[in-house]
């Protein structure tokens, strides 16, 4: 089955080379494009893409604003963030908001579209160098929630140690190497803590991760 994807950008040559390399493969193709976040928000619903893949800075209503207004709503469509992360005060915020994903637009085309993937089959990405680099984001703002803050009533120490490693940014494979577990057993791991501390996704437990201090920048 065809993955459908809306592209959310007020820069149309981005969208343009998004559009360009979607168009060459077989399982994706993009549905709609939208250059501003009320245009995200009506065109997700019209249209019921897949993947939104989301600009943060855009005219009118923000990307994250819209990223909230669509996965609080009732599409299923997963958002991924797509910004400079360098120059964006606003990633925490979106994946606050419920984007699945974060991705920066000086990442190769090809990578980007994999992400695409990841993300449409229900998984979250985020790279541990990212990881790294957002939680000190975070911890640097004025306001920021301290580490320790957050309790996590209700789960295991085997599952605290996963959803540390999580939080430093470790893959399910990782993970399993790490403790010296199955794969199958790490995801199973995996799914227990999203259901049991009601998270989203893996990025939600990345943010938890932090919250409850297990790790720090």
């Amino acid at each position: 089955m065809s993955i459908r994807v809306l592209l959310a950008d007020d820069q149309p040559l981005v969208r343009a080379a998004l559009n360009m390399v979607i168009t060459d493969t077989a399982d994706v193709h993009v549905v709609g494009e939208a250059g501003d976040g009320h245009e995200a928000v009506r065109l997700t619903g019209e249209l019921a893409p897949d993947v939104v893949v989301m600009d943060i800075r855009m005219p009118g209503m923000d990307g994250i604003e819209a990223t909230r207004r669509i996965t609080t709503g009732t599409s299923a469509a997963r958002v991924v963030v797509l910004t400079t992360f360098d120059e964006d005060d606003y990633v925490y915020g979106a994946l606050r908001a419920g984007a699945s994903g974060f991705l920066v637009k000086d990442m190769a085309l090809d990578d980007i579209l994999a992400a695409v993937r990841v993300v449409a089959a229900g998984d979250a990405l985020i790279a541990p160098s990212v990881t790294r680099r957002l939680i000190k984001d975070f911890a640097d703002r004025p306001g920021a929630t301290p580490p320790g803050r957050r309790e996590l009533d209700g789960i295991t120490n085997r599952e605290r140690e996963v959803l540390t490693l999580v939080g430093r940014g470790l893959s399910n494979t990782e993970i399993a190497e790490e403790l010296c577990l199955s794969v199958a057993t790490a995801k199973t791991y995996l799914t227990r803590l999203l259901a049991k501390l009601d998270a989203r996704d893996r990025v939600h437990l990345v943010i938890l991760a932090y919250e409850a201090g297990l790790v720090a920048p």
